[in-house]
């Protein structure tokens, strides 16, 4: 077999690029060919062409030498003019010969002889075929009337002084003039806006019409006023101002008719180059023009990139952007491909916004438009995805397009993305911070089940607020409310904080509580400097370091605090202590102003004997008092901790030994083995040791291993959580995992019911008539409503229905648009929620980002719009570890070491703590939990005396109708008053109707005999029985027949219960004097129990469960 390679003759010694181009003496003998391969045909013509027309920057020469030929004949024009002397008499001859001397003939012959060969040479190299397209244009025609007369006078001397309209030649240097412009953008690879090539065409023509115009007056009146130059621009001027004086005016009528064919030229020429530069001008208003590359780089902006933008959107990210004071110089660019709505350009023209906010009109996937926005020098790009899209999907992909693109241009650029759907998730996890829709939602729906109003306790700390809402409002209840919610999650290093700085070597717990009592700030986290996981409430074993990044939640920041000690403070000011209430500890007092808040700082020294004290009682005391609280250690006693070993599942110590082997044989604890999507976080939880069959999953039919049919032949322990949803997306996940997280104990397990569709028949079979909570979902076909608002129609109405169907079960809803919050659980008569309508508008006016907030089913967290949470970007922009927080809060993430949220519920065994301070010193020194905050329900049952005094006082009361169809319907005996009660209320708003019906009633006792009035009294009691139970009870037994119809039991449907007569909210971070009340559900942030497991000598249960842990990876499903 022959070597290939031996086929291959080696190269030349010394072979070279330029050998190939030049050729090789030493190649001369070979066989091979030489071949040589052009771009262009190797003609002198295309040579030529490549020079003058193709190459742009020896085209710009010559375009840029024209220009200045044309320029320089114009100027000698000039001269000319200036060198005559005005000859005497008015004979035409002047009009048609000039005294021109030799010198000037022969540089104006130089520059006519130069123009036209150029002329003819770009004509003859253009030339397409048809030559009588190259002579009839007209720069062409213009260019032979200037030139050639010139070139005959060198062949004739006596037509040297022939006047030639040289002067026209300006509209040859415009024509060079655009070509070279073009020339430029095509040479430095840059195109300029189309405004500026339209205003300079528009200047170059007004130029060159005045130009025409001064020059052509001037020489035809050389047979009449013998006008000069100035002259005739001040003509011109004033002619084409339309002011005309009449000082200097026109004389001959050739002059005369010039003027005439120049204003008419005037008037054709430039109203079109007005319309095109207005167009343009109207055009750049719409897209927005270009962010200057100066700006870009003296001034910081950051991008916000949107599908379509929404007046409601932009005012949302604009207030929590702009809330940071030290965000006041940020520009915000707003890139969006669609054009500015109405509203949108009515908003950006208050100047406030007109001066920091910038609209571009373009494509986040063009590189010119992210070079429009200076994408490369921005401080941030926030990408936002369209919901209100049916296929959310879709959108989703738009989003990773543009997260794709921004990345490729500006690869520095910090990140902030918006994504709807999980699963999408892991395409773009190279951006900063992420925050997916359906993960947020979903997490907080089941933590709303689990832990009450969770939705508004995440929503009132991702926004902006500086604890003003509510606070001109009469009720007390308000002003607490609003004045809580201000509280946000700030941080600090450990070792630069006057609140932190002298718990360096104590434990977490030991900080947390004195930092509450003394400074009312509530430590609920840290993060080691070496460690990028944050670690919310580590526990009593956690020792600070001075390194430490503390996180706490406050109602400021300390850097915009002032602190002042309790000692020098007068007693007068104790008295107007916000929170007041019977207690003998210190009073704690924040009072918040601009930007800056003062602290009273409590009196930490040793008290008195007969003051208050924390420390264990004796042994005589313990018969009389209940038990003190313990103190809080500085550093943690294993002996004295309890630690809640939620592993071995605590309530499984109350059922019997067999019971318990059955249990744990039954459920696991581990991982789930499968995962839904990309991307979703691991979390330790409840799991069964085998896969129920797919068949068994369907409710409302048996199978070969059951035969249930409903909810209620299940025979279920605890109450159901329905999830009424669209379709089963991959966002249910979140919802069903933090329902069964390790932490909760088996006995509190809520069975959970998939309702894709929700008729009435469908609901009684799933069992809403004992369910503890009713969770509806936003449905995703309503979304593209011609009305944006419409978008939640079908969401409202189907929850009003089952609001009115079933009033005693606790509903939770998600919505698109907050405004439509007040649209839930709508009464039409209920003036409490008008007047909660009129404090909203009056909160907004003061420029409240929470106007919404004192919505009593917001402020209940019975529903919350995922639009909320939008700010959780925005404020991530300057606190980067909120979005991190908040997925620990709602259990989306799980650190080792990092505690979980949680609640507790006061009884009455609990009230003996009486106050929040000591409620936080029992939980810390005990179990080592840190309290955030409480939800509190307070009754309000007023009578109507009451109710109309605080209606006349405060204009907000509440509906004696409303209050009254709240009443037990077995109480029969006070039917009579209750209705004239509220048939009152009615009446009073219509006189006239009031006073028919007296009328009408007195004329029938006189017609009505006298032995009918027990018959008579009797039929206006069951009538009035009747319009009683024309609407709930009607409704009740229309529920109560079709759970018979379909064979259920109707035991246990309570038609009557309502929560009209109840309100509840939220208290972040009270203070610490707050009193206890019954019923309150305190939120707690519970240590690992992980952390705490023994290492040597495990009970039987963790035994079992750690056994059976690494099989349930493989086995097991949720």
């Amino acid at each position: 077999m022959v070597d290939l390679e031996s086929e291959v003759p080696p190269l030349p010694p010394r072979y070279r690029f330029r050998d190939l181009l030049l050729g090789d003496q030493g190649w001369q003998n070979d066989d091979r060919v030489q071949v040589e391969f052009f771009m262009n045909e190797n003609t002198f013509k295309e040579r030529l062409k490549l020079f003058f027309i193709k190459n742009q920057r020896s085209s710009l020469r010559i375009r840029l030498f024209n220009f200045s030929l044309k320029l320089l004949s114009c100027l000698l024009y000039i001269i000319r003019v200036l060198l005559e002397n005005p000859s005497q008499g008015n004979e035409w001859s002047h009009i048609f010969w000039v005294n021109r001397s030799l010198p000037l003939w022969g540089l104006q012959v130089s520059v006519a002889l130069i123009s036209l060969f150029e002329t003819i040479l770009l004509g003859y190299l253009s030339y397409k075929g048809n030559i009588w397209e190259q002579i009839l244009r007209i720069p062409f025609i213009l260019e032979i009337i200037n030139a050639v007369p010139f070139i005959i006078s060198i062949f004739w001397p006596s037509l040297r002084n022939l006047f030639v309209p040289v002067f026209l030649n300006c509209w040859l240097a415009k024509h060079a003039l655009e070509n070279m412009i073009n020339d430029l953008h095509r040479a430095i690879q840059r195109t300029q806006s189309a405004m500026f090539n339209q205003v300079l065409i528009l200047i170059s023509t007004l130029l060159c019409l005045i130009f025409t115009c001064i020059c052509g007056i001037q020489h035809l009146e050389r047979i009449g006023k013998k006008l000069n130059l100035f002259d005739s621009l001040y003509f011109c001027i004033v002619t084409f101002s339309t002011v005309g004086f009449g000082d200097v005016t026109p004389e001959t009528w050739s002059s005369k008719l010039f003027v005439v064919a120049m204003i008419c030229v005037a008037l054709v020429v430039l109203p079109i180059q007005f319309e095109q530069l207005a167009y343009l001008w109207m055009e750049r208003q719409k897209s927005g023009g270009n962010y200057s590359r100066h700006r870009a780089q003296t001034e910081k902006h950051v991008v916000l990139c949107v599908s379509s933008l929404k007046i409601d959107l932009l005012m949302d990210f604009l207030n929590e952007f702009y809330a940071h004071p030290r965000l006041q110089d940020y520009y915000v660019v707003i890139l969006c491909p669609t054009e500015m709505d109405v509203q949108v350009r009515r908003v950006l023209q208050i100047p406030m916004w007109s001066q920091r906010v910038i609209y571009l009109q373009g494509s986040a996937l063009k590189d010119q438009d992210l070079l429009r926005a200076k994408m490369d020098d921005a401080e941030a790009c926030f990408i936002l995805s369209s919901r209100c899209e049916v296929d959310r999907t879709s959108s989703d992909h738009q989003t990773i397009l543009r997260a794709w693109a921004v990345k490729d241009f500006a690869p520095n650029c910090p990140l902030y993305v918006q994504i709807l759907k999980p699963e999408n998730k892991f395409h773009i996890k190279f951006a900063d911070h992420v925050v997916c829709e359906e993960e947020f939602k979903y997490a907080m729906l089941a933590l709303n089940c689990i832990c009450p109003a969770t939705s508004t306790l995440i929503t009132l700390l991702v926004h902006t607020s500086r604890g003003q809402e509510g606070q001109q409002s009469p009720e007390q209840w308000q002003k607490t409310y609003g004045r809580c919610s201000g509280n946000e999650v700030y941080h600090i290093v450990l070792e630069e904080s006057t609140f932190f700085a002298e718990y360096e070597g104590k434990s977490f717990t030991y900080a947390s509580f004195h930092a509450h009592k003394k400074f009312g700030v509530c430590l609920i986290g840290v993060r080691r400097e070496e460690n990028k996981n944050i670690l919310l409430n580590p526990g009593p074993r956690y020792i600070m370091n001075a390194t430490d990044i503390c996180f706490y939640i406050n109602i400021t920041k300390e850097e915009n605090s002032a602190f002042k000690n309790q000692d020098q403070q007068k007693k007068s000011n104790v008295s107007r202590s916000f929170y007041h209430g019977p207690s003998r500890l210190p009073v704690h007092s924040i009072i918040a102003s601009m930007g800056t808040v003062a602290i009273d700082l409590q009196d930490t020294s040793c008290r008195s004997a007969s003051g208050p004290t924390l420390s264990l009682p004796t042994e005589g005391s313990k018969e009389i008092r209940r038990p003190s609280i313990a103190p809080v250690l500085e550093v943690a006693d294993t002996s004295s901790i309890q630690t809640c070993d939620l592993l071995s599942d605590q309530s499984e110590d109350e059922t019997t030994p067999d019971e318990e082997i059955s249990s744990n044989l039954e459920y696991a604890k581990g991982y789930p083995p499968y995962s839904p999507y990309i991307g979703s976080s691991p979390t330790f939880c409840h799991l069964l040791h085998e896969k129920v069959p797919f068949c068994c999953l369907r409710l409302d039919k048996s199978c070969q291993h059951n035969y249930y049919e409903d909810a209620k032949a299940y025979g279920f322990k605890n109450k159901l959580i329905i999830v009424a949803a669209e379709t089963a997306g991959n966002g249910l996940y979140n919802f069903i995992v933090p329902l069964r997280a390790y932490y909760r104990p088996k006995k509190e397990l809520n069975p959970v019911v998939l309702l894709l569709d929700n008729p009435l028949d469908d609901l009684l079979r799933c069992g809403v008539t004992f369910a503890a909570n009713m969770v509806v979902v936003d449905k995703e076909s309503t979304m593209s409503a011609e009305e944006d608002y419409m978008a939640d129609a079908k969401t409202i109405v189907n929850v009003q229905t089952l609001f009115r169907l079933f009033s005693s079960l606790s509903i939770i809803t998600e919505l698109t648009h907050p405004a439509n919050m007040r649209f839930m659980q709508f009464r039409a008569k209920d003036c409490y929620s008008l007047a909660l309508s009129k404090l909203e508008k009056k909160e907004r006016e003061r420029g409240s980002n929470l106007a919404f907030m004192f919505r009593l089913p917001f402020a209940a967290g019975r529903v919350f719009s995922i639009s909320m949470l939008d700010t959780l970007l925005y404020q991530s922009f300057v606190k980067d570890y909120m979005i991190s927080i908040t997925r620990l809060l709602l259990g989306l993430d799980t650190t080792p070491g990092s505690g979980f949220l949680c609640s507790m519920k006061i009884t009455e065994d609990d009230l003996w703590i009486r106050t929040y301070a000591r409620l936080y010193q029992k939980l810390c020194s005990s179990t080592g939990d840190v309290p955030i905050g409480i939800y509190r329900t307070e009754s309000q049952k007023l009578t109507t005396s009451e109710s109309r005094e605080i209606a006349s006082q405060s204009q907000i009361s509440i509906s004696v109708e409303e209050w009254e169809d709240t009443k037990d319907s077995k109480e029969q005996g006070h039917h009579r008053s209750n209705h004239r009660n509220s048939t009152s209320s009615d009446q009073s708003d219509h006189p006239l109707l009031r006073r028919k019906s007296m009328q009408w009633a007195r004329r029938l006792s006189r017609k009505g005999p006298k032995h009918s009035g027990k018959t008579a009294e009797k039929i206006t009691q069951q009538r009035l029985n009747f319009y009683r139970r024309s609407e709930r009870q009607e409704l009740a037994e229309l529920v109560k027949n079709r759970m018979k119809h379909l064979g259920l039991s109707t035991v246990g449907y309570d038609e009557m219960n309502d929560h009209q007569s109840t309100l509840s909210y939220i208290l972040i971070n009270p203070s610490p004097d707050t009193r206890l009340e019954l019923n309150d559900v305190v939120y707690l942030i519970r240590p690992d129990p992980l952390a705490y497991l023994p290492n040597s000598e495990p009970s039987r249960k963790n035994s079992i469960c750690n056994a059976t842990t690494q099989d349930s990876r493989e086995e097991t499903q949720l």
